[in-house]
């Protein structure tokens, strides 16, 4: 569940699992574990969670429960009679040897530790791969209960990094996309910043293509973009973690900077790099949001260059700041607030579409759809499309039409 650090994460818990001995199936049936490395983003998330595990333990299975939720209420879980094994968001990466040994619960201190956790990927099936250079957050936005279950913001070595990617390259991957829990917090405690790491990426990899992952807006500077600009191996595909378009929103949720800030930025992005594709992040119905504070959000957004935002009402989580806030709204206004932001995005990804129609795009040829024998591509700029014929793996120089464009 949830985002591309977890992902990644869960595939490095298989590949262990199998290594140990362990088999995997995808029919739970024949299962005799099941493993969910959870995602405690909003409180949906945690009921779905418990959703999934109640389902298998009513099939019979042994179930084993792992990531966010697993580290912020620990041992406690297994008081929860669907529960067998709760282990913490690096414990996950020793389950094969806690589920041999019986152990039915091992979360580490994550609040107090500084050394990331370095694991290795092997998988050679894809074109595209992950890797995560960062884990934990410092900061303390009032909505957010992630940096309870990530840590503190801890760095990979851009050595450690650069050999991963050189790894990669030889393992037949075309395209590396850098992610963590707050990657624009790189280097900090190495006295380096990301700028530095991308430097390195540019001159000592052989990879040909890379990705960033969710950027805080005051992370992407002009220097930053300098350099960017002129890479020959960055994709542009920026990710905005926006949180809101109306600045008393943004000032509740304890984030520092301005709507002013970063549709200036986008504006500067826009101007650098052509046809560059925008995501975000809103959250809908924040605490003490009024009409007129979303009247604002959604005239923000429609006047901004974005090219897509994902969005999702917001969600009481316990022991945040938040949570003590006047003017929770009820969950029918948040839904409505968010269904409205999703059909401004659908519209916004149209245009971005149309807008790219008859430009010229390198394609990274990634699979043959079963149903009717077309190749799914991904261009630079984050589109997806469909091709009568393709080589799997190779980059392809194509025109953008419409019937192409997915």
């Amino acid at each position: 569940m949830g985002c591309k650090s977890n992902q990644f994460e869960g595939q490095i818990v298989a590949q262990n699992l199998i290594h140990a001995g362990f088999e995997e199936t995808k029919k739970l049936e024949d299962a005799d574990f099941y493993i969910l490395n959870s995602c405690s983003v909003t409180h949906k998330s945690d009921n779905e969670a418990m959703y999934l595990l109640r389902h298998a333990h009513n099939l019979g299975l042994k179930t084993v429960l792992t990531g966010c939720i697993a580290q912020i209420e620990k041992e406690k879980l297994l008081e929860e009679p669907y529960i067998d094994y709760v282990y913490g968001n690096e414990d996950k990466f020793n389950i094969a040897e806690y589920l041999k040994a019986g152990k039915t619960c091992a979360v580490k201190d994550l609040m107090n530790s500084s050394e990331f956790c370095k694991v290795r990927l092997d998988d050679t099936t894809k074109t595209r791969i992950s890797l995560k250079i960062q884990d934990g957050c410092d900061n303390r936005c009032s909505y957010c209960i992630i940096p309870f279950g990530r840590g503190k913001s801890r760095s990979a070595d851009s050595d450690f990094i650069i050999n991963e990617i050189n790894r990669y390259t030889d393992l037949g991957y075309k395209e590396v996309i850098l992610t963590g829990i707050h990657i624009g917090l790189w280097g900090r405690e190495l006295n380096k910043e990301l700028l530095d790491l991308l430097k390195e990426i540019e001159g000592k990899t052989r990879i040909p293509r890379y990705r960033l992952g969710s950027l805080n807006p005051l992370e992407i500077t002009h220097e930053l973009l300098d350099f960017l600009e002129t890479s020959e191996k960055f994709c542009p595909h920026f990710h905005l973690s926006l949180q809101s378009a109306c600045n008393r929103t943004l000032k509740r949720m304890n984030r520092h900077y301005s709507v002013e800030f970063y549709l200036d930025q986008i504006e500067d992005i826009t101007s650098r790099f052509k046809k560059p594709f925008l995501g975000s992040d809103i959250i809908a119905g924040f605490a003490g949001e009024t009409e007129e504070d979303f009247i604002q959000t959604v005239e923000n957004i429609k006047k901004s260059k974005l090219s897509q935002i994902h969005t999702f009402p917001y969600s009481i989580r316990k022991g945040t700041e938040a949570e003590k806030m006047d003017g929770h709204l009820p969950d029918e206004i948040k839904e409505e607030r968010a269904f409205v932001i999703k059909r401004i995005s659908a519209e916004k990804y149209q245009r971005f579409l149309e807008s790219n129609i008859g430009e010229k795009a390198e394609v990274l040829i990634e699979k043959r759809l079963d149903k009717n024998g077309k190749y799914k591509g991904l261009t630079r700029n984050y589109i997806t499309v469909k091709l009568d014929d393709g080589d799997f793996n190779t980059l392809k120089k194509i025109q953008l039409t419409r019937d192409i464009i997915k």
